[in-house]
């Protein structure tokens, strides 16, 4: 899920590149076996950064079936059940079972081959929770990205929004629309809005999926988890979850499919070309 882009400005640098950065306003840091970015523009507290960094690298360590160790490992051997492991555990797992009903099956923790795996709402939680702890640090304007799955609250200015750029899934160097989630209004708490992407351009059929027809698909939810959640429901049943996820969970989709067509509600830019 890494086919998203994410700037306060158009630039030629990408600050999302390989590059790792640690400054008083963003930090670039590898987790959860990808890249993330955190951008405050009023500045990072030493203290939240590193809280930020070990939210994320706990889930991590918890979850990863790359880890043999690990919870998630565990109960995917059959070692450790549901009930032996920990809070955290099945909390994560009652919020799989929970999209797995809502959407009819479309979005599962359960692979063809056996098992278990928590990977479809451990990323976009882990990302919940480090945006509770910017929040509850009197962070009211920041951007999370982790792995192009995007969390954002405020505005990096008074005058306009955290911008998003979705990449063309067959040319990640070409982006086929952008987004800007608008400048932030208002007083009182800040307004999370998400942005997720699901698609096959860089881990290749990943998903467990009935329908083939999609390429990628980009979700925008006022929820991380249901932003996540829909992209990789959506890739997994076809178009014809398009409608009902933006009816019922007031998301807004962009959907590209294997032939190049695009499926986009208003929410996003027209497509350029």
């Amino acid at each position: 899920m890494t086919s998203v882009s994410i700037r306060q400005t158009p630039s030629p640098l990408d600050p999302w590149g390989p590059r790792l950065v640690d400054r008083d306003d963003r930090l670039v840091f590898e987790t959860m076996g990808t890249v993330a970015s955190l951008a405050v523009p009023a500045g990072i507290d030493p203290g939240l950064r590193d809280r930020v960094q070990g939210c994320l690298a706990d889930w991590d360590a918890r979850f990863s079936l790359f880890r043999p160790a690990s919870e998630g490992a565990r109960v995917d051997r059959g070692e450790l059940t549901v009930a032996q492991a920990s809070g955290r555990f099945r909390r994560a797992f009652r919020v799989a079972e929970t999209w797995r009903e809502r959407t009819d099956g479309a979005f599962s923790p359960y692979p063809p081959s056996g098992g278990l795996d928590l990977a479809g709402v451990v990323k976009a939680l882990a990302i919940r929770e480090a945006g509770d702890l910017l929040i509850d640090a009197g962070a009211t304007d920041w951007c999370l990205d982790v792995g192009g799955d995007v969390l954002v609250a405020g505005s990096p200015a008074p005058d306009r929004g955290w911008k998003a750029g979705v990449c063309d899934p067959s040319d990640r160097q070409t982006l086929v629309t952008a987004h800007e989630f608008g400048p932030a209004s208002g007083a009182g708490a800040p307004t999370l809005r998400a942005l997720a992407t699901s698609g096959t351009s860089e881990r290749g059929e990943h998903i467990w999926r009935s329908d083939h027809e999609l390429a990628q698909v980009s979700v925008l939810a006022a929820d991380i988890v249901t932003a996540d959640v829909l992209a990789t429901a959506i890739l997994a049943r076809g178009e014809e979850l398009i409608v009902p996820a933006i009816e019922r969970w007031d998301a807004d989709v962009l959907a590209i499919g294997v032939d190049g067509r695009l499926l986009a509600s208003p929410a996003f830019a027209a497509p350029r070309g």
